[in-house]
């Protein structure tokens, strides 16, 4: 995996969202923000994440869908629970994926952060391909980027998010993310 000057990651869909805007004028990537997501709630393989994120979600479709007919949210990246990877905002423009949010006393993580959302859920385990795939976006990300922390959401909107759950592994990523030698400086999770 690479990721090119533009702020693609080759080799991989990108689907164009809406829901994102210019970084601050010289505003390092410095934390990388890991979510969960699926839509509708705890269910898996749909096109509901899609859809959010390009605006196009039908609020009529699934009751749970109401309460978002407003939203406006995208992340950089989504990895499916198959482990496909989808792309939706260039590393260099701002994503909307972290909301209101402070990460050591900097507000507005959106400005700095690259957010991956993974397809789950607080209430099941992610799949094995899903931590390759992330573990390898990462290290794509950290070759591109100066990148010092990778947190989760709930790190960052602690009064707010619980993604990315307590079934994501931070022992198994971190480990993972050492033995494909990460820089020894970045700071992964808790």
């Amino acid at each position: 995996m690479q990721i090119n000057p533009a702020g693609y990651l080759e080799n991989v869909r990108f689907i164009s969202s809406p829901n994102c805007d210019e970084r601050p004028t010289e505003c390092a990537i410095s934390l990388l923000v890991i979510h969960n997501i699926s839509l509708p709630p705890d269910e898996f393989g749909g096109n509901g994440v899609i859809e959010l994120f390009t605006n196009q979600l039908d609020p009529q479709a699934h009751p749970y869908f109401e309460s978002l007919r407003h939203l406006r949210v995208s992340s950089h990246f989504f990895i499916r629970r198959d482990g496909e990877i989808i792309q939706f905002v260039p590393c260099i423009q701002r994503a909307w994926h972290a909301g209101v949010s402070c990460w050591q006393g900097k507000e507005r993580c959106n400005d700095f952060s690259i957010g991956v959302e993974l397809e789950g859920s607080d209430a099941l385990p992610f799949e094995p391909v899903q931590y390759d795939q992330l573990i390898a976006l990462t290290v794509s990300l950290l070759k591109a980027y100066p990148i010092i922390d990778i947190a989760g959401h709930a790190d960052i909107a602690p009064t707010r998010k619980t993604d990315p759950g307590p079934y994501f592994d931070w022992g198994h990523y971190r480990q993972g993310c050492s033995s494909d030698d990460i820089h020894q400086h970045v700071q992964v999770g808790r």
